[in-house]
């Protein structure tokens, strides 16, 4: 087997802050004092493992294993306490247990979202397929029939059970990627309904967090508040603007400036015209939508919108439709869909996607991954803030 990868801790802005008032506090001799917060801790715990199971796949050693042994976990925690002393234990002789026990709960989050009943004894590997196989096959009878509605909160309760051998078989890029969707579509008919799609991106990044996607609600009304003073700072939007984040205009306007308030430095294919339209068309009257989705250059998920009704489709493949009342909340459909499906941002619209994965889906992306212009943006969309 090849050697086992090099891991790094994963840090960030304020984290470094939490670090450097520590050591100016253990100086004065009130290094007890300092405490890192809850939601940076989390935070750290979060994109470590993220970190470690990416680092793990893209190294030799990937081919062979999908996550982190329990000694490279605890190796790992002891280097977090390292760094971060205000993390240690009280006890000498295991200082990081804590912070172990959290990145193990984190990594079997990630492996899979279904919660133990009592004190059931682990499955092998080998049965547990076997079940998720026939989680499966339910979940397919499900949807045998033409036009089936099945109970929604049971197809939830089979997609929990059945998560870690369908992320194995959409993650695995044995199709090309604009094909992919229609084969995931296929297997799985219950993602072209956005409520399955959005409690799957739940499952990826949330894990057992149940309210995760109120939450993201939430970052996400947040984030097109602050856009808005953002826009006319960088001189792309022109007061006054439409102050309902949840409102049409508001969102129309938004999905026309983001890409230039976040500009990646790949232009749009010119048959899409505007970055813009990567992620929004508005279709003009009499305008065929499927005919447009046949020419449209990109695989990736895009809304199209006439005014009253707004159609969901990745490549030119229409999934549904989304209620106008949630029209604001199509940015997040569409990361549901990336996620959902593990299609790859355009080019033309990475950046700004990046950002909105790291601002609202508070997915971390690792140093290594995050390209120049993403680095930029974000550099200097907090430093607005910080002002």
């Amino acid at each position: 087997m090849p050697d086992p990868p090099e891991y790094v801790v994963y840090t960030d802005s304020e984290l470094d802050m939490v670090r450097s008032q520590y050591f100016a506090l253990l100086h004065s001799g009130k290094k007890k004092d300092c405490k890192m917060s809850k939601e940076l801790c989390c935070r750290l715990v979060r994109n470590t493992v993220t970190s470690m199971v990416a680092i793990l796949r893209a190294s030799p050693m990937g081919k062979e294993v999908r996550y982190p042994s329990k000694l490279e976990m605890r190796a790992m925690s002891q280097k977090i306490v390292d760094y971060y002393p205000m993390l240690r234990d009280a006890d000498t002789h295991m200082p990081y247990l804590t912070i172990y026990t959290k990145l193990y709960k984190r990594l079997q989050n990630m492996k899979s979202p279904r919660k133990r009943q009592g004190s059931m004894p682990q499955r092998a590997d080998h049965d547990s397929l076997k079940m998720q196989a026939r989680h499966y096959k339910t979940l397919s009878n499900m949807y045998r029939k033409p036009n089936a509605k099945p109970n929604q909160s049971d197809v939830a309760q089979i997609l929990d059970l059945e998560f870690e051998a369908r992320r194995a078989f959409i993650d695995a890029d044995v199709t090309r990627e604009e094909d992919r969707p229609r084969k995931i579509f296929e297997a799985y008919p219950c993602f072209k309904d956005i409520r399955n799609a959005m409690d799957e991106l739940r499952r990826i990044v949330g894990g057992f967090n149940c309210k995760y996607i109120d939450q993201m609600k939430g970052r996400w009304a947040e984030f097109c508040s602050k856009v808005q003073f953002y826009g006319i700072w960088k001189k792309v939007l022109k007061p006054p603007l439409p102050l309902d984040v949840h409102g049409v205009d508001f969102t129309v306007t938004l999905f026309n400036a983001l890409p230039s308030l976040f500009p990646s430095k790949t232009t749009p294919p010119k048959r899409l015209g505007s970055a813009s339209e990567a992620l929004l068309h508005i279709l003009k009257p009499g305008e065929d939508a499927m005919l447009y989705l046949e020419k449209r250059p990109l695989s990736s998920p895009v809304l199209l919108f006439d005014g009253t009704t707004s159609i969901v489709a990745v490549g030119n493949i229409p999934v549904t439709t989304l209620p106008l009342e949630d029209f604001w909340e199509g940015m997040l459909v569409l990361m549901a869909y990336y996620y959902t499906l593990h299609l790859t941002y355009p080019k033309c619209v990475a950046t700004v996607l990046s950002v909105i994965q790291t601002e609202v889906i508070t997915d971390a992306i690792h140093d290594q991954d995050a390209t120049s212009a993403y680095k930029k943006a974000i550099a200097e969309w907090k430093s607005f803030f910080e002002k």
